[in-house]
């Protein structure tokens, strides 16, 4: 039967033919004219581009495997792994220029903090026990991105939301479903380049780039390379750490499943299946079932075991556990109040805590985290969570409390020097695969903490690539380390005892003058450098009263500045924990929706030295932290910002403001 085209000579065989992508998505390359008439549609298509060479025309038959197509691809940087680490990485490199292909081998992105496994993101503000540290950049405009659009906590949904993100980055490309399996060497003992395949749609992927990231969590990429890498427990003598006694040496943290589980207005039966585990009271003498809505982090095994080629065993014995505890809390009769509670979903993919750690010319032991931080000056990311670490025999160990949790004083600066590998020049990390002991490791693992670890990586990576170096020879050169920094806090990273001291930014040499000031604050809190505070503590962020006309905040130059783009930090109430997760307790404590504090409507209005003004940008319904506006450069001697709204607070607050003179 002959093709039927469609009216404007476009078969629907060869459409589906173009749109056949690598990803194992189906996405519109080439678009018929009456689509690029709709609304965002050439949005749509600017988003499918990227994925126009992994099309069946553009491969060849790959010959030692003879049914699979082979791909040829050349970029700046490879980013292997899509979980929180590795898109953090990929999205900062990119948003900073640079040409990134992100490969995944599932076909969600998020790693432990996706629906596949539905762990909730956590770090240096210990799920708001130490109020005032979460973390900011890539990971609060995801956080704040959820909190607007995914009120009820669908986990499909951040899935999706963070696919977005990064299909709607230009400079980056996606390749999902699709494992990295062989590392191509140069004579130097650098990567060439990386094999992966997709067997879902039949290719073999054969990429070049100047620089890789191992944000796989399990190091893959560094084993296929060669690097060094560190696996379990060390001894106290290894590095002199005080809490290196925890468990037997060698030995690791296991995996977890969990589950979800919803009330109804009847009560719901449960049968477990025959090769469940029959769990007692004594099993649970030390593990907490205190609400059934999200379970449980304590079903764990895997530390005695090879957690990666042994992950079959593991699946089977920790759905082994999950539906014996369900049994247990349905069928005991110790919790008559589950009657009417359901299971919901339960995770089929064990959540990795520990596997291998990859080597670089720092590794950040316990003193590193507990004070030694302040001794370098590499610092690009923060964590804080606690020193966290559990016995090596998991849910098995039921003699043993599930965790040793020991809170640090205060958060700590994670540095560049544990990011790359010490034998693999142009090959970085960012995850849980960090240069860490296993102490360290304890804290740095989790997953907030590596969000800012991988925005801090790819910033770096993009800084590399445009300098034409390898990573050892950033951290080397101090200037090229102060202008890394310089561009993490540009894009809301925080770093500890580092401030905003770029020298572009017009603002910094601005008076500053409000429509009023309140709760202490100065309208020259805004120039401090330094983008949160304390909750009892007003000293980095203006605050004023909102009258009938709202409030505003004025930079002032003696000079005609020229000014083509204007960034802004507002507050989002850093003070309180916000993550998608599905534990009422937390959930709680959270602002679901857009945060009270932060501005929704406003102004930006630029003066001239003759008086008169212009407005720059127009903003409705905002609900992000950190905002930038770009337009055609103006001579100008004044910026307001006019404050007509919030999304509930009574008073307008601003932690930055910044100008610059190019877009």
């Amino acid at each position: 039967m002959p093709e039927q085209s469609e009216p404007n000579g476009f078969s629907r065989r060869r459409f589906l033919a173009a749109a056949g992508l690598g990803t194992g998505y189906s996405l519109i390359v080439r678009a018929p004219q009456s689509l690029a008439a709709t609304p965002n549609a050439m949005d749509r298509i600017e988003a499918a581009r990227q994925f126009e060479g992994l099309a069946p025309e553009n491969t060849t038959k790959a010959g030692d495997e003879p049914n699979m197509h082979r791909v040829e691809l050349e970029t700046d940087l490879v980013v292997c792994g899509g979980g929180m680490a590795g898109v953090c990485a990929a999205i900062a490199a990119a948003r900073r220029g640079t040409r990134v292909i992100l490969i995944q081998d599932r076909s969600r992105l998020g790693g432990n903090g996706s629906s596949e496994i539905g762990m909730h993101i956590l770090g240096a503000d210990v799920s708001g026990g130490r109020p005032g540290w979460r973390e900011g950049g890539l990971i609060e405009e995801f956080r704040l991105e959820n909190a607007k659009w995914n009120p009820h906590s669908a986990w499909e949904l951040w899935d999706l939301m963070l696919y977005d993100k990064c299909v709607s980055e230009p400079n980056l490309t996606l390749i999902l479903d699709t494992a990295i399996y062989r590392a191509e060497m140069n004579e130097d003992g650098t990567i060439a380049s990386i094999w992966a395949r997709c067997d879902k749609t039949e290719h073999l992927y054969h990429i070049s780039a100047q620089l890789f990231v191992d944000a796989t969590g399990d190091s893959r990429l560094g084993l296929e390379a060669g690097a060094e890498f560190r696996v379990g427990r060390e001894s106290f003598g290894t590095f002199q750490e005080p809490l290196a006694d925890f468990d037997e040496i060698g030995m690791a943290m296991g995996s977890s499943i969990l589950f979800t589980a919803r009330e109804h207005d009847r009560p719901i039966p449960y049968r477990a299946p025959s090769w469940a585990r029959k769990i007692t009271e004594a099993d649970l003498q030390f593990r907490s079932v205190a609400s059934f809505e999200y379970g449980y982090w304590w079903i764990e095994l895997g530390g005695i075991y090879d957690a990666i080629r042994e992950n079959e065993r593991l699946r089977f014995e920790l759905l082994a556990i999950v539906l014996g505890v369900w049994d247990y809390i349905k069928n005991s009769g110790n919790h008559p109040d589950s009657e009417n509670w359901a299971l919901q979903t339960v995770g089929m993919v064990p959540g990795k805590r520990d596997s291998r750690r990859l080597m670089g010319d720092v590794t950040m032991t316990q003193n590193d985290l507990e004070a030694g931080w302040r001794n370098r000056s590499d610092g690009v990311a923060i964590g804080g969570w606690s020193f966290d670490d559990h016995p090596s025999r998991g849910f098995d160990a039921t003699n043993e409390r599930p965790a040793r949790q020991i809170l640090m004083d205060e958060p700590y600066n994670i540095v560049l020097g544990a990011l790359y590998s010490k034998n693999i020049g142009n090959l970085m990390m960012a995850g849980r695969n960090i240069s860490c002991s296993h102490v360290a490791f304890s804290s740095t693992r989790v997953m907030a903490t590596c969000s800012v670890i991988g925005q801090a990586v790819g910033t770096a990576a993009a800084l590399c690539v445009h300098n034409g170096i390898q990573p050892r020879e950033l951290r080397e050169d101090e200037d090229l380390v102060r202008t890394l920094q310089q561009q993490l806090l540009q894009d809301d990273q925080s770093i500890r005892e580092v401030r905003n001291e770029d020298p572009d930014d017009l603002a910094r040499k601005a008076e500053v003058r409000a429509s009023s000031s309140i709760m202490d604050s100065e309208p020259a809190f805004i120039l401090t450098g330094v983008t949160r505070d304390m909750p009892t503590v007003i000293e980095n962020r203006w605050m004023g009263a909102m009258d009938d006309d709202g409030a505003w905040i004025e930079l002032t130059w003696n000079e005609p500045q020229s000014i083509a783009h204007v960034q802004l930090v507002f507050d989002t109430g850093f003070h309180r924990p916000l993550t998608l997760t599905s534990q009422h307790r937390v959930r709680e404590r959270m602002e679901i929706g857009p945060q009270p504090e932060t501005v929704r409507d406003y102004t930006l209005t630029l003066v001239k030295a003759d008086g008169t003004e212009t407005v720059v940008a127009e903003e409705k319904d905002n609900y992000q932290r950190l905002r930038r506006h770009r337009f055609e450069a103006i001579e100008a001697t004044a910026l307001r910002l006019t404050i007509h709204a919030t999304n509930g607070a009574d008073e307008a607050r601003l932690y930055e403001l910044r100008c610059y003179a190019t877009a």
